[in-house]
């Protein structure tokens, strides 16, 4: 029997005891170790495992207590894993700590009082976690009622600010020892904020909060945070001078989070799919954390839970895509050209800012670049450095992304065609206008964002799209009339209306464009295409030979 594989599983501890499939990262316990910082972000895309390394981390070191003042044993855990054979200099840390643990993904709310309640339940379960201190008369008797205000929600806002450092200092006097504190999801609460708009409020009460907690904590063995975004010092961790930024950038911890090639292998070769290596390599890897090649974590497993059936976007059900449909919907001239790139599998080049906030991003189109590679919508394939400025090469990971990114043209497209006004477009078929005809069609491809290659396939569906906006004519495409199938049919929608036949032409040059619009005209006469028309009593029926040329339309009558 081959052992389930774990989605949507975030503890190590149910992996193990449930025996799951687990992919040994345990080696991070001994990175942390070796560092010696104080306090550790680590920025990742979302579901490249922070979550579960954090359970790791916490399950390691902690020394977990029950209701009933006992120690809970946890170290089998780790048996067998990695970092149970590096030796007495790292195990001696196992189980020796208070941890306080602590999420902020759940302050994803629409409102700020509901986000702020959000991350007060969040630390008042901690509070309950350790209330075992109070059954030992440790505390003095301030800190004790303090501490009851906590766990009944009672506590004052400067108190919750404090909270984790005022806890910290409750759990070193029990225990004798400093507290880890762990963070996890740190800029969900602010990312939230910034798109329902209470986003000064938010950093305000999260730097609050690290502020007491990290900057100058006595109580503090040492910290971990994880998110998405790397948030600048200035803007949420103000004279924190003991931080150290671990991003995609660095080396180290490089293969922490995510699967590298050989990890995959192994897993695809357990369940039968080595078979697969190649589409799986095309569709789920391509990011380079470091100098490690990195595959997304949750949709190999889910590919791997599907037994391989198809292949397609996982991540895109999870991860919140609005800053992509954002970038889209927003864009220039120039942003549609580079995105066109990107999509055509090219290279866009642009300058790196890693310490950004959420209300820096539209303030310029390279924060917004920025922020889709941290989040890992982009992958960087290289990089210069320019004087003091490092610059980066980036492109799209794999095919999974790729997909993302269209859906998002897609509906942008979708959209754009509601709200245009067809009415000159309409006005030039109806009466043989073909330069205002062609006009209006290469307006429209100029606005547009292309992610196939300028094929027949492309032109016929977008000026089909384009067409489906006219009021009172129905579109069909590639239907059976006469000899053979004419391109597009416009049938208005009465009796005896009017129809328009289009044959549409790529040319390789624009100047083939002209030849090619007579050769499509010819075809409509030597194919009859007009019979089925004629036959349904159509009339008049406007025959127009259309060519496209890159981003250009010429028609011909």
């Amino acid at each position: 029997m081959k052992k389930a594989v774990p989605i949507g599983y975030e503890d190590i501890k149910e992996i193990i005891d449930k025996n799951l499939y687990y992919i040994d990262k345990t080696m991070m316990i001994r990175e942390l170790l070796d560092s010696g910082a104080k306090v550790s972000l680590f920025t990742r895309p979302r579901r490249f495992g922070k979550t579960l390394n954090l359970s790791m981390v916490r399950r390691f070191f902690e020394k977990e207590i029950d209701s009933g003042w006992e120690q809970i044993d946890n170290s089998y855990l780790f048996d067998g894993l990695e970092i149970s054979s590096c030796g007495e200099r790292y195990l001696r840390h196992q189980q020796q700590y208070p941890v306080i643990s602590l999420s902020l993904k759940s302050a994803k709310q629409p409102t700020f009082d509901m986000a702020y309640q959000s991350i007060i339940d969040e630390m008042v379960k901690e509070f309950d976690r350790h209330r075992y201190i109070l059954d030992r008369d440790v505390l003095q008797a301030e800190d004790s009622r303090l501490f009851e205000r906590f766990l009944r929600k009672e506590a004052e806002p400067i108190e919750y600010a404090k909270g984790l450092e005022f806890l910290s200092k409750c759990l070193a006097v029990y225990h004798g020892k400093n507290a880890i504190i762990l963070i996890d999801e740190y800029d969900v609460p602010l990312e939230n904020a910034y798109f329902e708009e209470f986003y000064e409020e938010m950093i305000q009460f999260i730097r609050s909060v690290f502020e007491s907690a990290l900057k100058s904590n006595p109580a503090l063995e040492f910290a971990v945070i994880t998110g998405c975004l790397r948030i600048s010092k200035e803007s949420i961790f103000t004279g924190l001078n003991n931080l150290k930024i671990y991003s995609v950038l660095n080396e180290q911890y490089g293969n922490a989070f995510g699967f590298t090639q050989e990890e995959v292998d192994t897993l695809l070769r357990d369940y039968d799919l080595g078979q697969k290596r190649k589409e799986v390599r095309r569709w789920y890897n391509g990011y380079l954390f470091g100098d490690s090649e990195i595959y997304n974590p949750w949709s190999i497993l889910n590919y791997v839970d599907d037994k391989g059936k198809m292949l397609q976007a996982y991540w895109s059900n999870t991860s919140s895509n609005s800053i992509v449909r954002e970038l889209v919907e927003e864009a220039d001239t120039e942003t549609r050209r580079e995105l066109e790139m990107l999509i055509e599998g090219r290279i866009i080049e642009k300058p790196v800012h890693e310490d950004i906030t959420y209300g820096d991003i539209h303030e310029s189109r390279d924060n917004l670049w920025n922020f889709l590679f941290f989040t890992g919508y982009l992958k960087q394939c290289g990089q210069r450095l320019d004087g003091r400025k490092r610059y980066l090469f980036l492109a799209i990971p794999n095919e999974e992304i790729a997909a993302i990114y269209e859906d998002s043209i897609l509906e942008w497209s979708k959209k754009k065609l509601a709200v245009t006004n067809m009415d000159a477009l309409i006005r030039s078929i109806e009466t043989g206008d073909c330069d205002a005809f062609g006009a209006f069609v290469s307006e429209q491809l100029l606005d547009t964002i292309s992610f196939f290659d300028y094929g027949e396939n492309y032109y016929h569906g977008f000026l089909a799209g384009l067409l489906k906006g006219i009021k009172g004519f129905t579109v069909l495409s590639n239907r059976e009339s006469g000899e053979g199938r004419a391109d597009i049919i416009l049938r208005e929608n009465k009796f005896c209306g009017k129809a328009v036949i289009l044959e549409l032409k790529v040319a390789k040059a624009f100047d083939q464009m002209e030849g090619l619009c007579r050769e499509a005209l010819q075809q409509i006469e030597e194919k009859d295409y007009e019979a089925e028309l004629r036959k349904d009593g159509y009339g008049p029926i406007l025959k127009y030979g259309v060519c496209f040329y890159k981003k250009g339309c010429m028609v011909r009558k």
